[in-house]
């Protein structure tokens, strides 16, 4: 990373919110308690609850919505907030350089079971349920909305998707490809997911509490989050004010299970060490970490420990129990939430925390705490041993 890169417009939505705004206030003020789901039903016979998106957040007056994914919708929500918060319109993007840089997961293409029941029942079934897959591929119907022509792409790294786009985009503006990029993450929950966690055995009946001794899984969540990066000549020419910077990124591979972490954590030290290379940033730079923390044994054991051994004593938090984990979203969800907490100087309480895990040498902050520095992390753990690492920084950094 040769030169930082201008954050200069944020925005998301999750069940915490349905802007960042609304988001940080829940993080700060309040707790956002999970519920069963409502838009599928399943024949288990507990019901396990997950942190839904209330239809009310979502856009009003999307063009083409009945034709969408609620991803699509999820994305196009926090798009048009983030380039109002940078001061950008339509007009503004005609004849830039603008690459789109999306990552999900499940996007829409698990939410068709219907479609596929019945074509294997060697049915006819309506085209509905694929068309709107087709049109809902989340970078591709952003460049569609806005009438863009730069580089497009959907990342599908697993549960660091949104770190690895962001972590592209910033590449992207510094190699010259784009003036402005526009990228984050977006997931919706759905039946396929909501199952298969289950099925994993990581998914908790209660609140999950990440870090905390009794944590015994995840909740699910859903949401979208979307930064606009610019280079500095673009920010200079419109004389855009940045909200804050990408000083470095790298991902990594543990290249040791198809979902468990490396016991040693050793693909996340990498990417740490790498990050904080790239940005020319060391430990004692650091001012807090929001940890990718899904409050499953394994990851936050490994996580914890990391942390611990790279870098000890510098506060860190999970946000995942105010949003539950949204999968491809994750990683964009926490870089908006990282930006706003280095503009506020404070980090939320690590909500779900209560009893310290003698098996980790490091807890998170249970309560509000105030912070000092210029620099922050946010970092993500995927299935497949993906590891993803953003360092962030204040506009003046």
């Amino acid at each position: 990373m040769k030169i930082p890169v201008a954050i200069t417009g944020v925005g998301c939505l999750c069940a915490a919110g349905g802007n960042l705004g609304e988001c940080i206030d829940t993080l700060f003020s309040g707790t956002c308690i999970p519920a069963p789901p409502s838009r599928f039903t399943s024949t288990h016979n507990r019901a396990y609850p997950v942190f839904e998106i209330p239809e009310a957040s979502i856009l009003e007056n999307i063009k083409d919505a009945p034709h969408l994914s609620f991803t699509g919708k999820f994305a196009l929500t926090a798009v048009y907030e983030a380039i109002g918060n940078a001061g950008l319109d339509r007009a503004s993007l005609k004849g830039k350089k603008i690459g789109v840089c999306i990552g999900t997961t499940v996007g829409s293409t698990m939410s068709n079971e219907v479609f596929y029941g019945a074509y294997l029942r060697q049915e006819t079934p309506e085209m509905t349920p694929i068309i709107r897959s087709l049109r809902s591929n989340p970078a591709d119907l952003i460049a569609r909305e806005f009438g863009l022509t730069g580089p497009c792409q959907t990342v599908v790294n697993a549960c660091s998707s949104g770190t690895d786009a962001v972590g592209i985009g910033a590449l992207w503006i510094q190699s010259g490809l784009c003036d402005t990029v526009i990228t984050g993450g977006a997931d919706e929950l759905c039946h396929v997911t909501y199952n298969g966690f289950i099925s994993l055995m990581i998914t908790d009946e209660t609140p999950c509490k990440p870090f905390d001794k009794d944590r015994k899984g995840l909740n699910l969540g859903e949401g979208a989050a979307i930064l606009i990066l610019e280079s500095e000549h673009s920010r200079q020419e419109r004389q855009g004010n940045p909200r804050a910077k990408v000083l470095g990124y790298a991902s990594s591979s543990d290249a040791y299970h198809l979902t468990a972490p490396h016991p040693e954590g050793a693909g996340l030290k990498r990417a740490l060490l790498e990050a904080l290379r790239r940005s020319h940033r060391n430990a004692g730079d650091i001012a807090f970490i929001n940890a990718h923390g899904t409050a499953t044994p394994d990851n936050d054991r490994v996580e914890g420990r990391v942390l611990h051994e790279v870098l000890p004593n510098i506060p860190f938090f999970s946000t995942k129990g105010y949003t539950g984990h949204t999968l491809g979203a994750a990683g964009a969800i926490e870089a908006a939430f990282t930006v706003a907490c280095l503009e506020r100087g404070m980090i939320p309480g690590n909500a779900g925390f209560a009893n310290p895990d003698p098996d980790l040498p490091a807890s998170p902050v249970a309560t509000t705490t105030t912070v000092t520095g210029n620099t922050a992390i946010s970092q993500s753990l995927a299935f497949g041993g993906c590891n993803g690492v953003l360092v962030l920084g204040k506009r003046e950094d």
